[in-house]
């Protein structure tokens, strides 16, 4: 069972990409299976028709907060199954929503001032939990780490269904094959040539001379060399071959590191043939380097950038071996899942520090309000009376009592238009 967590700035259309047919006319029998209006009629108001009045009634405690309102107040989390593992029904999907909400906080069990949410259902395997940020006593549910405490409430679930594959048991072995491991050493001489020296037996001979070294019998007995004349990077290279054929047949090799191509550790290349990875590594000095909240941003910005960044080439590269996999073998759909809930892994963390740029640019500032927050300003959506009663925990809030805020009161003239939803 894996969770996608993602943040919208409009309920509204949100709502109508959810009830509507999808961007594939993939979404069967939109229906609301769970949820918590705190008053507001949810469940009359969950018809296509009324799907205005539904944003507005989860809209209310963001309309109350006036300008302090966040600029994505709205909360979207997909969760589906496994394919593999039989669908579950209404009330199942229902009891997942509402495990997942009181996990995250969203709505813990028995809070009068909890958000309010939806759990919606419209395709086979999946369910969309639907909330608003805004706690009913005027207060923002702080999301931080939501989309970890999800995928680990997710596995929990998915334990409990059954739907954890089982490892397959190594069946023990009772008697282990040993064979002889003579052992084979080469190494760089000061006049240039390479040397090999230990073993001399047939079959370790061939095997030097397969991959390029000259056979030598006098009375030292029979040994192997490269010529000095052999260029430095030929030189290399035969030895590196020489040795991963002797490791193959059983032999103990000990390499020169000066001959050995697979680990070529220089200040440049520090993790030899793993470039990404020393990348990564030079990327973590960066950021522990960093000695302000913008040094720190634009370190991150390598990691986080949601086009280009190291995170997104990660999940493009899992994604990329999923699909390779079942072109290859289509039988092979398990291992291609694994790789599929992988890349759902590193999207869910990317997710988790979207939007973190402004907060880091003001790490190791000491806080003061912004007066630029405050002007910020932006279009809030009406709403009308039925749909936005207040619960009980409501009265209370404390409610703004300044211009600003007044100025925002909801009005009664008219819904906002309909506009189209992200795409989850």
């Amino acid at each position: 069972m894996i969770a996608h967590l993602q943040r919208a700035s409009n309920t509204v259309g949100l709502l109508s990409y959810l009830y509507g047919p999808g961007e594939r006319g993939d979404h069967v029998s939109p229906r609301l299976i769970a949820g918590e209006g705190h008053g507001a009629p949810i469940e009359l108001l969950a018809e296509p028709d009324s799907l205005p009045y539904l944003a507005h009634a989860l809209d209310a405690p963001v309309e109350r907060l006036g300008t302090r309102a966040p600029a994505q107040p709205t909360w979207v989390c997909s969760v589906r199954s496994d394919p593999r593992q039989p669908d579950l029904t209404d009330p199942q999907w229902a009891a997942v929503a509402r495990r997942l909400v009181d996990a995250t906080g969203i709505a813990p069990e028995g809070d009068p001032d909890a958000c309010r949410w939806i759990a919606v259902r419209n395709r086979p395997r999946q369910v969309h939990v639907v909330a608003t940020i805004a706690r009913e006593d005027g207060s923002l549910h702080n999301a931080y780490r939501d989309a970890f405490r999800l995928q680990s409430e997710c596995h929990l679930l998915a334990a409990e269904l059954g739907h954890l594959p089982i490892a397959p048991q190594s069946t023990p072995r009772t008697q282990e094959i040993r064979m002889p491991s003579p052992s084979i050493t080469i190494t760089a001489e000061p006049s240039g040539s390479v040397s090999a020296k230990g073993a001399s037996d047939d079959l370790s001979a061939t095997l030097l001379k397969h991959a390029g070294f000259q056979q030598i019998d006098d009375w030292y007995g029979r040994r192997h060399r490269l010529p000095t004349t052999t260029p430095a990077d030929d030189r290399a290279a035969i030895a590196t071959h020489a040795a991963e054929m002797l490791r193959a047949a059983r032999y103990g090799v000990d390499l020169d590191p000066t001959l050995d191509t697979t680990t070529a550790f220089t200040a440049a290349n520090p993790l030899g043939p793993y470039a990404a990875g020393a990348e990564l590594l030079r990327l973590t000095e960066q950021i522990r380097s960093a000695e302000t909240g913008a040094d720190l941003k634009q370190a991150l910005d390598h990691l986080l950038d949601p086009e280009h960044g190291a995170l997104e080439r990660i999940r493009e590269a899992l994604e990329a071996a999923g699909e390779q996999i079942t072109d290859l073998d289509d039988e092979a759909f398990q291992l291609a899942d694994r790789f599929g809930f992988a890349e759902d892994f590193v999207h869910s963390a990317m997710s988790e520090l979207v939007d973190s740029e402004d907060e880091l640019l003001g790490v190791g500032r000491a806080h003061q309000p912004s007066d630029q927050a405050q002007t910020r300003s932006r279009w809030l959506p009406q709403f009308r009376g039925a749909a936005l009663a207040a619960s009980p925990a409501a009265a209370k809030a404390q409610v703004s009592s300044s211009p600003d805020s007044r100025s925002t009161q909801p009005s009664a003239a008219g819904l906002p238009p309909r506009a189209p939803g992200p795409r989850l």
